[in-house]
């Protein structure tokens, strides 16, 4: 079976691309390109901290200056399998 089926997402680095885009790089090899405003916390974001995100567990990001934090199930829209960890 061709795809990525049964592959459990981690993101391996972020990049800003453009002040109004950044771009999510998986481990295995995709790359996922964001448009900021569907993420609007993301604003907060300042561009001297846009270096400074954080992976937790390999499949959750956020920044210092950001109020969110993201799993990566939101960004792919399978928000069915979307879990909070708690600690």
């Amino acid at each position: 079976m061709e795809g990525f089926i049964g592959t459990h997402p981690k993101i391996k680095k972020i990049l800003w691309t453009e002040n109004t885009h950044f771009s999510i790089y998986l481990e295995d090899g995709r790359i996922i390109t964001v448009p900021a405003k569907k993420l609007p916390s993301t604003k907060f974001v300042k561009p001297e901290d846009r270096k400074k995100y954080q992976i937790l567990s390999g499949n959750m990001f956020t920044w210092n200056s950001c109020p969110e934090v993201y799993h990566i199930e939101q960004i792919l829209g399978i928000e069915k399998d979307y879990r909070y960890l708690t600690h």
